[in-house]
């Protein structure tokens, strides 16, 4: 039998008790920021809960960051405890005192971005691209199969669902072109992505075992890695991406915890040549998350995250395998989640075929690459436990010129 709570939560809402997930919120006519957990409709103020701890404290701040260091015998404590207060009725005016419509409250940042890695780990992109720009050689180079290959992002311009997107400014050179130019980017993509957000760091010079993810991160957001296709076809060679990247990257308020992902768990797909012992995984983190995108309203792709060929476990064993440490804060994305089927890529170069194919969306407006005044949403479920499906929320962002 599923376990309910007795703050009523809407059939289909993504936020039900077997969730909990965890964000960063400014109640009506406070100043104060403070971590709190959504259930159904509302956010229930997790600082007020423990206040006048020390764990009271660490959640009475801005961001997560003070909660996740204390790691993760303390995150199975808090969420042990909050499904307990909303299960059972024994505390229900503590409860009762402390919750807030989400409507009504102003959501943040939930974290404090420590360092910023974007992986490549979807064959069918990576796959999608190569055969874009490279249509008389392999569409994957000879190190994708051996490895999660990423860059280094901007902690910096990691930003909360409904922040404005500015389209950047940068250099662009088309094949055509005689020479380089300056202006705004005229071809502004999305990539639909899943975050994972680093709760306990580790030493330098410690790598961390692919057995270890649960020990290390917290949870996951979802993730627009927006991109300027011009400005990075231009830069990236020979060092990959850098402005066409770096301008902005949203995510969404909410953090989903590990704890409740694990009925979402499965097998990632069969890795041939099998990777080197290192990135060998006993117990796969493969995870079965369907994201959908909408563009001003109309869905344009449903990429399954379930098909992706690099799991985030192989993704954090391959980013301190040289001895890089972790810190409390660190976010690193998925890459473009993108499907077999045409209506499942995860960004608008794949979906236009590079420009090539307009969209066509519901107002018989068509798309290759985003307009000013542009809103892109993408949201996603997962299976949770009890039967129940849980969700990210959404994160969302609008295009100004």
């Amino acid at each position: 039998m599923s376990k309910q709570s007795w703050i009523p939560v809407p059939e289909g809402s993504p936020f039900p008790v077997q969730n909990l997930p965890y964000g960063v919120f400014t109640p009506p006519g406070a100043e104060t920021p403070r971590v709190g957990v959504a259930i159904g409709e509302h956010v229930l103020d997790l600082a007020a809960i423990w206040a006048g701890t020390p764990l009271g404290a660490d959640l009475a701040t801005g961001s997560l960051n003070r909660f996740m260091r204390r790691g993760p015998g303390e995150w199975a404590y808090v969420r042990e405890r909050v499904t307990g207060l909303l299960t059972g009725e024994d505390e229900r005016r503590l409860v009762e005192a402390n919750l807030y419509r989400i409507d009504e409250v102003r959501l943040r940042l939930p974290i404090e971005v420590a360092d910023y890695v974007d992986f490549y780990a979807s064959e069918e992109h990576a796959t999608n691209l190569g055969r874009m720009f490279r249509p008389d050689a392999a569409a994957l180079l000879p190190n994708w199969k051996h490895l999660p290959v990423g860059y280094h992002g901007r902690a910096g311009t990691v930003v909360v669902s409904g922040t404005e997107i500015r389209r950047p400014n940068g250099q662009r050179k088309g094949p055509q072109d005689p020479a380089p130019v300056f202006g705004p980017s005229a071809r502004l993509d999305i990539e639909a992505e899943l975050g994972f957000v680093v709760g306990a760091g580790s030493a330098l010079g410690d790598a961390v075992d692919v057995a270890d993810f649960a020990d290390h991160v917290f949870g996951a957001v979802l993730l627009n890695d927006w991109s300027a296709r011009d400005i990075q076809s231009w830069e990236y060679v020979p060092l990959g991406p850098f402005l066409g990247k770096s301008f902005a990257t949203s995510i969404s308020p909410w953090v989903v915890p590990l704890a409740a992902l694990q009925a979402a768990r499965t097998t990632t797909p069969a890795q041939d040549p099998q990777p080197l012992p290192y990135l060998v995984e006993k117990e796969p983190w493969g995870l079965d998350i369907d994201l959908v995108v909408e563009l001003n309203g109309s869905v344009v792709s449903r990429p399954p995250y379930a098909g992706m060929y690099w799991s985030p476990a192989q993704m954090l064993a391959h980013t301190t395998v040289n001895g890089a440490s972790l810190r409390t804060g660190d976010l690193y994305g998925s890459g473009t989640i993108s499907g077999a089927a045409p209506d499942q890529r995860g960004s608008l170069i794949e979906l236009s075929w590079n420009g090539r194919d307009p969209l066509t969306l519901a107002d018989g407006s068509t798309r290759t690459f985003l307009q000013d005044g542009d809103t892109v949403t993408i949201s996603a479920t997962a299976p949770g436990a009890d039967g129940v499906r849980i969700g990210f929320g959404e994160v969302t962002g609008t295009v100004r010129g």
